[in-house]
């Protein structure tokens, strides 16, 4: 019987430790709330602060910074008024627009609609872009936020500002909320939905800026691969420069989203 209480205690010891630290010694992940969207108070706007809202989503939430930039990965935007005009002549211009407001807005939920020279996805030509649609995905720019962005560029470009601000929903018109969006169900719905192809190869994707992820499991780990999402500037990839990629996606993708990304990520090898 002194054995039994023994062993009994023993085992109440080992289950306490592991409960203990499981919830208390291992980090725990916590689905974060969707990112919050902005309340625009349109109607108390003046021009010149909805010029400076494009200008704060252009260098924040639309990551527009990330590509266009310096470094070459997609065209500087500084002269993009009077580029713009220019593009619509051009033969390989395959879109609708007839304006330079049009082309803007265009460029920015088609991309694909014209691809400066140099600057498709590798194979194709420069017939697609790589740049993903910024009213989806992991950006998701509500009509208003675009039309700011472009307000912003026509300005910071030197050109005449066509846009107007959208008018305030009529008044007892409530605008619609989207309710919490249940979990993705595959890794291949979460690569799709964040645009991950747009960067990296991935899931079929030919992304060429940022490292290629299909075969990553056969030299890093879970523990690696979490944390370059959650925190991609930890370790840079040789050859790779900081500041790339979002530092959001923790808070866009819920916990089992991201471990299902994590799973699959390692077991592409």
């Amino acid at each position: 019987m002194t054995n039994f209480f023994k062993v009994s205690g023993f085992s109440l010891a080992v289950i306490g430790g592991f409960w203990g630290f499981s919830n208390y010694g291992i980090p725990q992940i916590k689905p974060a709330p969707p990112p919050v969207e902005e309340k625009l108070d349109l109607g108390a706007m003046t021009m010149d602060q909805f010029v400076a809202l494009g200008g704060k989503i252009y260098n924040g939430k639309g990551t527009c910074t990330l590509c266009h930039n310096s470094m070459g990965r997609a065209p500087l935007l500084d002269k993009i008024g009077p580029v713009a005009a220019e593009n619509l002549k051009n033969p390989n211009y395959k879109g609708t627009a007839k304006t330079v407001e049009e082309y803007l807005h265009e460029a920015l939920v088609k991309p694909s609609a014209y691809v400066v020279a140099g600057f498709g996805k590798a194979g194709t030509n420069d017939t697609e872009s790589p740049m993903p649609d910024v009213s989806g995905g992991g950006i998701g720019l509500s009509e208003a936020e675009i039309k700011a962005v472009i307000a912003y560029l026509q300005e910071s470009s030197g050109s005449e500002v066509t846009v107007t601000i959208p008018a305030m929903p009529a008044a007892g018109v409530e605008p619609a909320t989207a309710e919490q969006a249940a979990p993705l169900k595959t890794p291949e719905e979460i690569i799709a939905k964040h645009t991950c192809g747009a960067c990296h190869v991935v899931a079929g994707q030919t992304g060429a800026l940022g490292p290629s992820l299909a075969r990553i499991g056969a030299t890093r780990n879970k523990e690696y691969l979490r944390q370059a999402i959650l925190d991609p500037d930890a370790v840079i990839p040789k050859g790779f420069a900081p500041g790339m990629m979002p530092k959001t996606y923790g808070e866009q993708l819920k916990a089992q989203e991201l471990e299902m990304l994590v799973d699959y990520l390692a077991k592409s090898k």
